[in-house]
């Protein structure tokens, strides 16, 4: 079941100005409720622009965004999607600004006029999904974390809402390796145990094939591609796009059956192109 439709999507910043600026044409996809889906094109691609369709910041210049089967141009539905999509932007703990980690955490269960218990219960929640002893980091202002603490208080404090769908605008951007794989792994437990949708934007194509099921790629605002990651991966036109930079591991596949050895090119996970590359040493 669709929870997210795109439907001849197309959207211009500042129509009709010398600003003017068409950043996404034509987008059809829809994402499945329980998936996780990644979205990957370099920069200026439409990523961002198409991802701040499915909670309300933007909305159609044409064509239509359905969220759990409503359209977002419904002034009173669009006003209720944050409780439905969370959104993570980039470097989300540049928007912490509150005096202490709970008080952050706790502010959207209390615009969504919780009780005391129930958000105190949501906060403590939020804070342990994301690694993090209530006790110790609570009381203490955000800007006496470290950028990869102050990044999981924000995530706690989307989770704290607990939205069906929650997005991410390249969660492990700037994290040091421990950081980046507790993010990721903290993503892929909120999909399977949780059943939350997670739609994951990120320029490590590595990433969104090893975690996704499916995905879409964006350049120059059209969508070039959606499908699982072994059917994207086995297209030539996806692997000669400008700025798409495979893992090394892909692209070793790819150049040995360009030298004519007989390889499978359709791997898509590291411990797959390993099996791979055994089978043909033996």
């Amino acid at each position: 079941m669709s929870i997210i439709e795109v439907k001849n999507l197309s959207y211009t910043y500042n129509p009709g100005t010398p600003y003017e600026k068409k950043a996404l044409n034509g987008i059809n996809l829809s994402v499945q409720k329980g998936d996780f889906f990644g979205i990957v094109g370099a920069n200026g691609s439409g990523k961002t622009t198409l991802v701040q369709q499915f909670n309300g910041l933007l909305t159609p210049g044409e064509g239509q965004v359905l969220v759990g089967g409503k359209d977002t141009m419904d002034e009173q539905y669009a006003r209720t999607l944050w409780k439905k999509v969370g959104m993570v932007f980039q470097y989300p703990e540049q928007q912490l600004f509150e005096s202490t980690v709970f008080e952050d955490v706790s502010y959207g269960p209390r615009n969504l006029g919780l009780d005391k218990q129930e958000i105190e219960k949501r906060v403590i929640e939020a804070l342990r999904l994301v690694g993090l002893e209530p006790d110790e980091v609570a009381a203490q202002p955000p800007i006496c974390l470290s950028g990869g603490l102050r990044r999981r208080v924000a995530i706690a404090g989307v989770l704290a809402i607990r939205p069906e769908i929650l997005v991410l605008d390249e969660p492990a951007a700037g994290l040091d390796p421990a950081g980046r794989d507790m993010i990721l792994q903290l993503l892929q437990r909120l999909q399977q145990e949780y059943g939350v949708t997670v739609i994951m934007i990120s320029h490590s194509i590595r990433d969104i094939i090893n975690l996704t099921g499916r995905m879409a790629v964006l350049d120059g605002g059209s969508l070039v591609a959606a499908g699982t990651p072994k059917e994207i991966l086995s297209r030539k036109d996806f692997r000669e796009l400008p700025d798409i930079l495979l893992p090394d591991y892909l692209q070793l596949m790819y150049d040995l059956a360009a030298r004519g050895q007989k390889v499978n090119t359709g791997v898509v996970t590291l411990a797959e192109a390993e099996r791979e590359i055994r089978r043909l040493l033996e």
